[in-house]
């Protein structure tokens, strides 16, 4: 997969991209199975990421993309955010473990807020299913985050995901969102596709069909100057009543 994500970042600098989001467990497939995850898992700095950092460098494009991560014996679901300059910015472990997929292969990570800073848009990581977590997304947001990535490997029949829930992320917490899907078979996965890219007022600035496709849009700072004027849900907050909210009752 390193060669698609060498011709996606040429593909991504020819139209003036300064950032390529790839989908969730990029380089290996994402129903491969256990056993395969953990024998293709590499460390945040192995082979895979220092040439992912050369083709980042090549084409003066970041790239942010999905891999298995091993780190002390544990295999992770984990998201690199590399500099166009071929740094690591970031690297992201998912939190919340899908199905039976996930947990088989994937021990979940336990940091929620990671952020980076590309060309001064503050940009906060998550993967897939975290991203319907609203606790997260709202996290970000009351950190100052302007875009949410997510890589992710969304599969029918969840559709609503990007076409309704993504938006309302977007909205909700007047943020950019960029949602980067696999599409096509897996074994039995049928993925969704629709990679869309969110204003911070929920509107589409573009989205994917079904099929394989590289989307763009430009993050205007006005624009989300001007949502954050409009919305006013993070000022109007009261957080000293949601405390007893975040634990079910016994």
């Amino acid at each position: 997969m390193l060669g698609v994500m060498h011709r996606a970042s040429e593909g991504a600098a020819l139209e003036g991209a300064r950032l390529l989001i790839l989908p969730e467990l990029f380089l290996t497939g994402y129903h491969i199975g256990a056993d395969r995850v953990r024998g293709l898992a590499q460390p945040a700095d192995g082979p895979a990421a220092q040439a992912a950092a050369a083709i980042a460098r090549r084409f003066g494009v970041a790239i942010l993309y999905g891999y298995p991560e091993i780190a002390a014996a544990r295999v992770h679901n984990s998201a690199l955010l590399i500099e166009r300059d071929g740094r690591t910015l970031a690297n992201f472990r998912k939190l919340h473990l899908f199905g039976a997929i996930d947990g088989a292969s994937f021990v979940p990570g336990d940091d929620p807020v990671v952020i980076a800073e590309i060309d001064g848009i503050k940009v906060g990581i998550l993967i897939c299913y975290d991203v319907e977590f609203p606790e997260l997304v709202r996290g970000l947001a009351l950190r100052g985050v302007d875009l949410i990535a997510v890589p992710t490997a969304q599969m029918q029949p969840y559709e609503f995901v990007p076409r309704t829930l993504i938006p309302a992320r977007a909205y909700e917490n007047s943020v950019f969102m960029a949602y980067a899907n696999r599409c096509g078979r897996e074994a039995e996965l049928v993925y969704t596709g629709e990679s869309c890219i969110l204003g911070p007022d929920g509107a589409d600035l573009a989205r994917a069909g079904t099929g394989e496709e590289m989307i763009f849009a430009t993050l205007d700072p006005a624009l989300l100057a001007r949502a954050r004027v409009l919305n006013t849900y993070l000022a109007d907050r009261r957080p000293g009543l949601y405390g007893a909210l975040t634990e079910r009752p016994a």
